[in-house]
């Protein structure tokens, strides 16, 4: 049975030119795009979705960081998606990132880490709707 998670390409990989490297990625990995877009968050937008880290010490940066140009946001269906989406984007930080994952191939630092995935199969489906409605997925 088939699970989706949700994938943003991040402001950093977006300005790197990396979006159809990382797209090229995902899709040669089986994943199924069920809904694309490139869109900006607000600041507003970024605290909300990202209001679990409302009290660590990057949260401000965070949100300035994924407020400050566009990203991509896709809902992504395969089996086992938000497992395998995190072994495909691999560690948040880069250097700790095993060879050929993404974030290994196009992230610069742990703060601009190229790519977020959804960490359980609950927050895929919060997620998927914070960005779209019923209507833009297929």
């Amino acid at each position: 049975m088939s699970s989706i998670t949700l994938m943003m390409i991040k402001p950093d990989a977006v300005e790197n030119g990396y979006i159809g490297k990382i797209i090229e990625k995902v899709t040669s990995s089986g994943f199924k795009i069920r809904a694309l877009k490139l869109t900006q968050l607000s600041k507003y937008d970024a605290q909300r979705f990202y209001y679990v880290h409302r009290e660590r010490s990057f949260f401000p940066d965070l949100v300035n960081f994924m407020s400050r140009s566009p990203i991509i946001a896709a809902v992504l269906e395969k089996k086992n998606a938000v497992s395998d989406f995190r072994n495909l984007i691999g560690s948040t930080n880069p250097v700790e990132a095993d060879e050929g994952t993404i974030r290994n191939l196009y992230a610069s630092s742990i703060a601009e880490n190229a790519v977020h995935g959804s960490d359980s199969d609950k927050n895929a489906k919060i997620e998927a709707s914070f960005h779209f409605s019923g209507r833009e997925r297929f």
